[in-house]
């Protein structure tokens, strides 16, 4: 029985809300007032054609990019403000990064640091951030590559694995960082097809282990098994949104129907 001052996780706050972001570069207009939310443990994909805003809305919930009007919050935290007498504040560039451990972000391009080993990799940033000891880092790490399936290339330099094993690598790069949220934007995009299954692989076991989860993909299939909701986005709004499985067999928007008639 739960106790009573246990609040359910149907009261709890989502793990992220968007409430009417929009984001401009110059006069073009990339967000127009989004507002979604994902859940604790919810799994949400994000398609739509290239240009539609979708890794910009990514970079936004981290504050990699900063957003023009509305707010993001991230376990109900706000994210990159803080709010004093009815107006926001942007953080302090040290404040928004420790908010940003909380949130893992794996790139269409690996970004890994060249120069180490794929352990070394995993094992910098609770290094140099969270200043961790060193024999305790290497031991969480080396556990971090064996759940991607890369416990064998701990000493392998980035130019010496494929594409899929470096984005496994970065994978458990942001998850060293131990996320309440991991982003994914395209990350699949840059390998050759026959890697694709082995990263989707290892994102399908973070969704069964209850990882919060937001994708930028064109892998419908993936979207469609492993995706709580899916939100199909074009020309910096929200087109249609719901069960995957609905969106993509039955598509209310004619937008959502042209674009989907392209990619399934």
């Amino acid at each position: 029985m739960s106790d009573a001052t246990t609040p359910s996780a149907a009261a709890r706050a989502p793990m992220v809300l968007a409430d009417r972001v929009s984001k401009s570069f110059g006069s073009n207009e990339v967000l127009k007032s989004i507002s979604l939310e994902v859940k604790h443990g919810e799994v949400m994909c994000l398609v739509g054609p290239s240009g539609s805003g979708k890794s910009t809305f990514l970079r936004c919930i981290n504050h990699l990019e900063v957003v023009n009007s509305g707010r993001l919050m991230v376990d109900g935290d706000l994210i990159g403000y803080r709010e004093t007498g009815g107006r926001l504040y942007e953080l302090a560039p040290k404040d928004a990064a420790r908010q940003r451990r909380d949130i893992g972000m794996v790139f269409q391009r690996f970004n890994l640091f060249p120069h180490m080993t794929a352990l070394e990799n995993v094992m910098e940033a609770p290094l140099r951030v969270k200043k961790m000891a060193k024999a305790r880092v290497e031991q969480d790490a080396r556990a971090l590559l064996a759940r991607v399936g890369l416990a064998d290339r701990a000493d392998y330099y980035p130019a010496h694995l494929s594409g899929g094993q470096q984005q496994r690598v970065a994978i458990a790069r942001a998850l060293a960082m131990e996320p309440k949220l991991m982003l994914f934007d395209e990350p699949t995009s840059a390998l050759d097809p026959e890697l694709v299954g082995e990263v989707l692989d290892v994102m399908k076991g973070l969704a069964k282990e209850g990882m919060t989860m937001i994708v930028v993909t064109h892998e419908m299939g993936f979207a469609r098994e492993v995706a709580d909701s899916l939100v199909f986005m074009d020309g910096g709004v929200v087109v249609e949104s719901g069960d995957p499985d609905e969106v993509l067999s039955n598509p209310q928007h004619r937008r959502t129907q042209a674009f989907l008639s392209k990619v399934l």
